[in-house]
């Protein structure tokens, strides 16, 4: 320390390195407040946590499987996923003829993917979903690849970490089925995704004999949500067919089918479903009079109705 050159370069770097020392500290405590309050919060015991730059991702393990919240909300739960992911996938795909390409948007946890894959004249799958982080660990993680029956590793699947929506407006692959499950449109991000715009750009990649699903919240709980979807779907130029089922850890949960031609319930599906079958199908498409169809506003890019509509709902429920 004899060296004034040394003492002067001491001197200047110690401030900006007890700066960061305290941004690091700050950071630690910050995430550990998170995990504390996390732990206070969700039924179940965390067993993964992690914020990736798009989203918070923690997975909780109790006496009856494991669940999945992104940002706080869950996702799915491994008891009752089936129902969800059946529900999403085979009304559409099992009444397309001969489908070949399959576009899924979301759906990052490969539980989509699990059920196209029941399809073996499928020959390609694209995924897009924006965080790496997602399709990383349910790549990886032994317990989630064996819920997903290890999908996101096959080699029919395309995996892009990517936003879909400048992605759909710049691509110009066609598909016979397009999956879209998105999280619910909790800000307006998520709420572009939602929108006439949105739907209209998806709808240019449809083959001719080509449908979409839209996952659609509840139309139990938040009733002028999904209506809003629905009708969001109609205003892009889409024929819509709305249905429901009940997912114990959901309640009441809502789909829109879309296309440019008419649908018809399919009359048979995959061997070895849990849930579906084809004799029920046509009741998935009645709805009783609390969740009877709204005539509701679309939502546009420019005015995103859904998002205000979606959080007056689950304000409403909370009270």
């Amino acid at each position: 320390m004899n060296n004034p050159t040394a003492v002067s370069r001491w001197f200047h770097l110690t401030p900006r390195h007890f700066v960061i020392g305290l941004l690091a500290v700050a950071l630690f405590k910050a995430d550990a407040l998170t995990i504390l309050a996390e732990e206070n919060t969700l039924p179940h015991t965390i067993v993964y946590a992690k914020s990736s730059p798009y989203q918070r991702i923690v997975l909780t393990k109790g006496q009856g499987g494991f669940q999945l919240y992104l940002n706080g909300n869950l996702q799915f739960n491994s008891t009752d996923e089936y129902r969800y992911h059946e529900a999403l996938i085979h009304p559409g795909l099992s009444s397309i003829p001969a489908p070949r390409r399959v576009l899924v948007l979301g759906g990052g946890d490969g539980l989509a993917v699990r059920e196209i894959l029941k399809y073996p004249q499928i020959e390609n799958i694209t995924l897009v979903d924006l965080d790496p982080e997602m399709t990383r660990i349910f790549s990886t993680n032994p317990m989630l690849t064996q819920l997903n029956q290890k999908s996101l590793l096959s080699p029919k699947l395309h995996i892009i970490n990517a936003d879909a929506f400048p992605w759909v407006d710049s691509n110009t692959d066609s598909f016979d089925f397009i999956v879209i499950d998105f999280p619910d449109p909790t800000n307006y991000s998520l709420g572009k995704l939602y929108t006439t715009a949105f739907y209209r750009a998806v709808a240019r990649h449809l083959s001719a004999q080509g449908e979409i699903v839209v996952q659609s919240t509840s139309p139990m709980f938040a009733r002028d949500s999904f209506w809003c979807i629905a009708n969001t779907l109609k205003q892009a130029g889409l024929k819509t067919y709305p249905y429901h089922v009940y997912v114990p850890s959901f309640g009441e949960w809502g789909f829109v089918l879309a296309s440019t031609h008419e649908y018809s319930p399919p009359t048979t599906l995959p061997a070895g479903l849990r849930f579906l079958n084809v004799q029920g199908l046509p009741t998935l498409f009645q709805f009783p009079p609390d969740m009877a169809p709204l005539d509701m506003p679309a939502n546009q890019l420019n005015d995103q109705v859904l998002v205000r509509l979606y959080d007056q709902d689950w304000k409403d429920i909370s009270h």
